[in-house]
Formats: structure tokens, sequence, C-alpha cells
């Protein structure tokens, strides 16, 4: 614990005096680096007792010198995770969910009972960020370059960059859950529905009630949006 800079030892501005009884005779401690971060640069000043050196740095180097001290696990990853990144809200892991035949229900009017149906979904990526909505798109099959092509997702309540709209959900923190209360979740025709279909560009709720009871989707009806790169790099959280 310290009480202040320089105004307890004016003999040495670069000091810190220790708040403990002076009769233990603790010395000030020397401040021996020092980091400014300016409009356009990042200096990096070092005392060596009369000495001193000031000169630009990079902030990633020193980002990378600080890291070094960090001890990071991912811990048990989601069933079928593609990748996984830190960011400022936290762990975002990349999920992979398989071709399958899904139950939805569709809540047009507030006042009329949820339309319900059984349709087939291509293969899908979730991003999950813990107790957040996730961001989902379409891929015609399981990712194994960064270079395989992205595709809007064939869905409801999901805005044109990928993410969904949350509704009344409170997500849950972990990743599996998430997506599964994806699926439970009433869709509405909130967010963006147009671009999502060949056969049907200006609204995807079309293909859903062509697609009931079907036991297939058609891959040749995805709109490509992008690579599985732009998603590794895409900033979200």
């Amino acid at each position: 614990m310290t009480e202040s800079l320089s105004q307890n030892n004016p003999g040495n501005p670069t000091a810190l005096k220790w708040a403990v009884p002076a009769e233990l005779g603790i010395p000030p401690d020397p401040l021996r680096i020092r980091l400014d971060f300016h409009h356009q640069a990042l200096t990096l000043t070092e005392f060596d007792g009369d000495l001193v050196n000031t000169r630009v740095v990079s902030a990633y180097e020193v980002a990378q010198a600080l890291a070094s001290e960090l001890n990071l696990a991912s811990g048990l990853l989601p069933e079928n995770t593609l990748w996984w990144k830190n960011s400022r809200s936290g762990p975002i892991y990349a999920v992979y969910v398989a071709p399958g035949i899904y139950k939805v229900a569709v809540q047009v009017d507030p006042k009329k009972p949820a339309r319900r149906y059984t349709i087939p979904l291509p293969g899908l990526i979730f991003l999950c960020i813990p107790g957040q909505e996730p961001w989902v798109y379409a891929v015609k099959k399981k990712p194994r370059s960064e270079s395989d092509p992205v595709f809007a997702a064939p869905l409801l309540n999901i805005f044109a960059n990928g993410r969904s709209c949350p509704g009344s959900n409170q997500y849950p923190e972990k990743v599996e859950k998430i997506i599964e209360m994806y699926f439970l979740s009433f869709f509405t025709r909130a967010a963006e529905y147009r671009g999502r279909s060949r056969k049907y560009p200006l609204d995807i709720e079309q293909l859903r009630k062509e697609l009931d009871k079907k036991p297939r989707y058609p891959l040749e009806d995805l709109v490509q949006i992008g690579t599985v790169k732009n998603l590794i790099e895409l900033g979200i959280g």
C-alpha cells in the first residue's frame, strides 16, 4: 500500500514511500519503468539512478510481454468446437452443428397461436459468448479450411451481420445451452428476413413453409456471405 509518488519523498520524485511505520526502516520503492500512452504513440521510460532513457515502443510488444505472465486455458470445449478466441466481452466459441431436422415455432401474430414447422436445416456455425445471444451462419459441410464458404443462415431473427435477435431470452453461460435455447425460442419477423434464400430473396419464411416436413435442405439455395476466415476475424463482443 502506498501514500503518494513524490510528495512524501521530494528528494527522489520517482520513488514511492510505503505507508508503513517509519520505525520499520523500509526504504522507498524506486520507479524503474513507466509507460506513457499518447494519442499516436506509446513511450517507455526507464529510470536507473540519475539516468533516464525514453523511447517509442510497440503496443503489441508490450502486450506480448505482459501476456507472457498469464496462464490461459480454455477448459473443456463444447462438442464440435471449431475454434476459440478471447474478446473484450469474454471467450468466443465457434461451434459446428450438423445438418438435421428441427421443430421450430414462428410467432407472427401475438394474438394467435404460433405456426409450427418441422424443417430440415443445413450445417450451422454458432459463435457463442457465454450469457449472450449467438451469431449464426450456415455451411454446406463441416469446415476444414479457412477458405471454406460461409452462407447466411436460413432462419428468422438474425441480422444481416449474423447476430441473432435475443428478444426476451436470457441466455445461459453454458455454450451448449445457448444453442439449445436458440432452437427452443419462438421465432418472429424481427431482424433481417431478406437475402437468405435464392428462391425467396425477399422472405425466408416462404422457404420455411415449403420445406415443412421435407427430409433435406436444398443447399443450392444458400446465399454466400463470406468465408470461415471472415468469421474467425469477425470483431464481435
